[in-house]
């Protein structure tokens, strides 16, 4: 068995150091692939992402167990719809059940007005980030989450309870069928920063139940 940690936007491989670290403690190793670097010959929409993505997962003969943060867990969900026998398990952290237009809208104007050197440390050039995030607009993932059949945990951040990120945890555990839920006390959206010592034990026993 393969276990993927996929990062999410405004995040790059390093962001998941610490989990990487717990979890090979418990003698569990993990691939944390950098979406950007694999992306850095091709022009950056969701679409090339995805069959960027997909390739990297299908250069592996093993069947895998994939965490996908917010981005990761929206190409998460993609992968599995496509490739349903090459999945073991998913874990969607901080995952839209529905894309969030009017906020992309306004993140991309914050993007256009923030400096270039803070798109460096994500390894992506904020031409690319902006061009990605409007590729985004039109993805249809509450039609995919009903195909999903395998092993699913949806994790959310506690101090996200009063957002639209715990309403999507909630309606895509409704809708995948045998989903589990799980909230990470003292973490936001970014779960894997936040609080890394809950997530990592949170993914060890869910995997360990396999």
């Amino acid at each position: 068995m393969i276990n993927i940690l996929v990062h999410g936007l405004g995040q790059n491989e390093s962001s998941w150091d610490k989990v990487k670290e717990l979890l090979e403690e418990n003698k569990v190793e993990v691939e944390t692939p950098n979406l950007f670097n694999l992306a850095k010959n091709y022009q950056l929409s969701y679409e090339n992402l995805y069959k960027i993505f997909a390739d990297y997962c299908n250069s592996f003969k093993e069947k895998l167990n994939i965490v996908g943060l917010s981005l990761g867990g929206i190409l998460a969900i993609d992968y599995v719809n496509e490739y349903p026998e090459k999945v073991n398990s998913i874990i969607l952290s901080g995952t839209p059940y529905e894309i969030p237009k009017s906020i992309i809208t306004i993140q991309n104007i914050i993007y256009k007005f923030m400096p270039k050197k803070v798109f460096k440390q994500i390894g992506c050039s904020k031409k690319d980030l902006i061009t990605l995030m409007d590729s985004m607009k039109n993805l249809t993932i509450p039609q995919k989450t009903p195909n999903i059949k395998c092993r699913t945990l949806i994790i959310c951040g506690e101090r996200e309870k009063n957002n639209i990120n715990m309403k999507s945890a909630i309606k895509l555990n409704e809708v995948i069928k045998n989903s589990k839920f799980e909230i990470i006390k003292n973490a936001g959206h970014e779960v894997n920063i936040d609080n890394p010592k809950e997530f990592a034990d949170v993914i060890y026993s869910f995997w360990k139940d396999d």
